[in-house]
């Protein structure tokens, strides 16, 4: 299920995308990015609907995930 990420505190919102990008571990190229502006660019991706946050049921968590990936069940 997508989560509105308009629904979400600001705060949470900052956390959620903070700890997806560290869970992540993404390679980011030559150039490497602070953790600040990594979850800029995630944040950029959720609020342009390029990315969306989904609830798992059956894991009982949340993930970003790029929208064209996003497979409802």
């Amino acid at each position: 299920m997508i989560i509105p990420w308009q629904q979400i505190d600001p705060t949470t919102l900052y956390n959620l995308i903070e700890s997806f990008v560290l869970r992540e571990g993404t390679d980011y190229g030559l150039q490497e990015k602070s953790l600040q502006q990594k979850v800029a660019d995630v944040l950029r991706q959720v609020q342009s609907g390029e990315a969306v946050l989904v609830w798992s049921e059956l894991h009982e968590s949340i993930n970003i995930m790029p929208r064209a990936q996003y497979r409802p069940d």
